[in-house]
């Protein structure tokens, strides 16, 4: 590991959501932790960034057309209302079983089949996995009947469970070797957000390193209703 490192992927949500916001807004803006807060319940809660990006543009519009259009924006919650409404629309076409491109039950077996593909795990890891394809192939069948809420906490469990086996495998030295490598990432950002809101990011971004070091996405609807490609 050497050079400077590249921009953290799992930043890149924040900066993207700040970026848009402030440009749309017209003026530059420095966010407050409140505002860096509600980013995170953003993306804790899985909202893709293309969501979220079209609540903040609608509620922006709508300011540009009101009576108070003269007055800034101060705050990115004056675009919650609008976020929450495009967050709806989002999660009635997933429960329709289908946004965008994004099949419930086929995202599942297709998480189940990057599992099976999986190279460099573990002992440990490796009998984790076996049991997560079961359980997703399951799962999948349901399909349709799945609430999205229900989903994103039972996937985030999955993924906790591969984590801390790959995690047991890897042994110290390789997961020092990792978060050295997410702490140096997340430098350009210590300065400019709440330390919990850093602490959620430093955990995101051990958490894809270790998978991608495997060959694995994050188990997560959120990655895919994002856009990221899958591992080959």
């Amino acid at each position: 590991m050497s050079g400077l490192p590249g921009p953290d992927p799992e930043a890149a949500y924040y900066q993207a959501v700040e970026e848009y916001f402030v440009s749309r807004r017209g003026e530059p803006l420095i966010l407050s932790n409140a505002d860096w807060h509600l980013v995170r319940k953003w993306r804790t809660a899985g909202l893709p960034l293309r969501v979220v990006l079209r609540g903040i543009g609608d509620a922006l519009d709508a300011h540009a057309q009101g009576w108070s259009r003269e007055r800034k924006v101060r705050s990115l919650a004056y675009c919650t209302r609008e976020v929450e409404a495009a967050r709806e629309r989002w999660e009635r076409a997933l429960g329709r079983g289908r946004d965008e491109g994004l099949d419930l039950s086929a995202a599942l077996e297709g998480l189940a089949d990057d599992l099976e593909r999986a190279k460099g795990m573990g002992p440990r890891a490796s009998k984790t996995a076996a049991a997560l394809v079961a359980e997703l192939r399951a799962r999948a069948e349901g399909g349709r009947g799945s609430r999205l809420e229900e989903l994103t906490g039972w996937l985030a469990g999955l993924e906790d469970r591969l984590v801390e086996a790959i995690r047991d495998d890897a042994g110290k030295t390789e997961v020092a070797a990792v978060e050295a490598e997410v702490e140096q990432s997340l430098e350009p950002y210590r300065r400019r957000m709440p330390p919990r809101v850093l602490e959620q990011l430093r955990q995101e971004s051990v958490t894809r390193r270790l998978l991608e070091a495997r060959q694995l996405p994050r188990l997560s609807l959120f990655h895919l209703a994002s856009g990221e490609e899958r591992t080959e």
